[in-house]
């Protein structure tokens, strides 16, 4: 006997709302268009902000992203979540713009070592979100792309590598210096608020 999945009312509701949003930009509703721009835009701004401190440059990235997700909603599949599909889409666009702006890449002097990137918990829970995005916002824009895509878009070294064009060797060292840097920067400024 099949087992039958209860899904919620509000959810199923809320779907049927996307649904039909979707389908009216597919058919280039320019209501439908602003509705979801307007629903969706803050979100994909605030993962924008993670990457681009830079107001300017990360309202062309988010015009970017959703210029990218309307061209494309037709290959939505109406499977899994929207959101997610769209987020893939934004970081894509990053990654872009990340290779576009990065003129020099680093030369890589990797010691074969990996730095203690551990960072005391207790400290970063007493930061604000706003001074951790500043903190994460000094790293040079490698360092930044790979520790962002690594922790919170939980991509593989894999997926980083092919994103921003560079090795997995690279990759991986640039996560290790960019917790190096955060960690080093974190108790620089709790050592300072402290003293």
């Amino acid at each position: 006997m099949a087992e039958h999945i209860h899904i919620p009312a509000d959810s199923l509701k809320e779907q049927e709302e996307v649904h039909s949003l979707i389908r009216g930009c597919i058919a280039h509703d320019r209501k439908a268009q602003r509705a979801m721009y307007e629903r969706y835009s803050p979100v994909i701004y605030g993962i924008i902000k993670r990457y681009e401190y830079n107001d300017e440059s990360a309202m062309e990235i988010l015009n970017d992203s959703f210029l990218k997700i309307f061209m494309k909603l037709s290959q939505y599949s109406f499977q899994g979540a929207f959101e997610g599909w769209m987020r893939r889409i934004a970081v894509n666009t990053i990654t872009d713009h990340i290779r576009r702006t990065v003129k020099e890449k680093e030369v890589i002097k990797n010691d074969g070592k990996e730095h203690d990137g551990y960072v005391d918990g207790n400290i970063v829970e007493g930061m604000a979100y706003k001074e951790l995005l500043q903190v994460v916002h000094t790293l040079p824009d490698m360092q930044k792309a790979v520790f962002n895509m690594y922790v919170f878009e939980n991509f593989m070294h894999k997926e980083i590598s092919e994103a921003l064009n560079i090795n997995e060797n690279n990759c991986r060292w640039y996560l290790n210096d960019a917790r190096r840097r955060l960690k080093e920067k974190i108790y620089a400024l709790k050592g300072s608020k402290n003293g």
